[in-house]
């Protein structure tokens, strides 16, 4: 049978940055606090998060053998800084190069295998921010870090810039040690949302910058006119103030994140892209989610801020 420390070593050996081993623990409280954000329809528009809510609480309905979960984090942050030029947007800083997906998914398959070439009875299911598991949930119990005020999980020694992945498995570890709320009496990330989305660990979807320029299928509205600090795909706010970012966030060393780099998107390129434009150039890219007529309306609102500005 596999160890702990075996995997460690595959781990680190792949490129994770963080890896933590929890128990697959039913999560009643964590359902519970689920089913309370969705009852104040926090989600906004994406009601798929209503769905398989049965799962995130249990996973052996994901994986029947399931005994545990390990936690693995990959570190995407960029020391590079944006230009700030009229007449262009800002991109999120994980949707800079390409798609983590792709690059996530490659590793854990790997994972995975080498794991089976030395524990040939070794059953998995790897799941990254796609399937019905609360990936945040495990990464806090597997020690990778804690969840936040803004809803992002922060590690002492590596900020909160890095993406999770969970591998639900049927062996036993030894779970690892769970890690205190270091957020303290900070309100930094809450008090510079500037459109009011975060209440000290609860995330209003339906106000967050994120959510209106990626998930968001309908028009940007009014009461958001100046707030947007002219992002145009996704926003970085609550982490860039963060002090455990400001202090601890390191330059990422994984290839595909170094990539064909897309900081700023100039407003009059999107308004004059086609759709089989918009498909070859962001094929690989986050920015695909958006869609080009979700681009083009994240752009005609931040020109117009823009306009007002002058």
């Amino acid at each position: 049978m596999i160890s702990e420390e075996e995997i460690l070593t595959i781990s680190g050996e792949l490129g994770f940055d963080l890896t933590g081993f929890a128990k697959a623990e039913l999560l009643e409280e964590e359902r519970i606090k689920l089913e309370e954000w969705l009852e104040r329809g926090y989600q906004a528009g994406m009601d798929y998060m209503e769905k398989n809510l049965d799962k995130k609480e249990d996973v052996t309905k994901i994986l029947p053998s399931a005994s545990s979960v390990i936690s693995l984090g990959l570190n995407y942050y960029h020391k590079e800084d944006y230009e700030n030029l009229p007449g262009r947007g800002k991109v999120s800083r994980y949707a800079w190069g390409t798609d983590y997906h792709y690059s996530i998914w490659n590793k854990t398959e790997i994972f995975i295998e080498r794991i089976k070439s030395l524990d040939p009875g070794f059953e998995a299911v790897a799941y990254v921010d796609t399937g019905p598991v609360m990936d945040k949930v495990w990464a806090a119990r597997a020690g990778l870090g804690w969840i936040g005020k803004n809803t992002n999980i922060i590690n002492r020694g590596k900020g909160s810039w890095f993406f999770i992945a969970n591998i639900i498995c049927n062996r036993e570890f030894t779970p690892s040690a769970g890690v205190p709320d270091y957020c303290g009496s900070c309100s930094a990330c809450v008090d510079a949302c500037p459109t009011g989305a975060l209440d000290k660990y609860i995330l209003d979807s339906s106000k967050c910058i994120s959510y209106l320029t990626i998930e968001n299928k309908g028009e940007i509205g009014e009461e958001f006119r100046g707030k947007f600090k002219n992002w145009l795909f996704g926003c970085d706010i609550c982490q860039d103030v963060c002090p455990w970012n400001v202090k601890f966030s390191e330059q990422t060393n994984e290839p595909g994140f170094l990539l064909n780099l897309t900081k700023e998107i100039k407003f009059d390129e999107i308004k004059k892209m086609s759709n089989s434009l918009f498909k070859k150039r962001f094929a690989a890219s986050p920015v695909a989610r958006a869609r080009l007529k979700g681009l083009k309306r994240n752009a005609l609102f931040l020109e117009n801020e823009q306009d007002c500005d002058k």
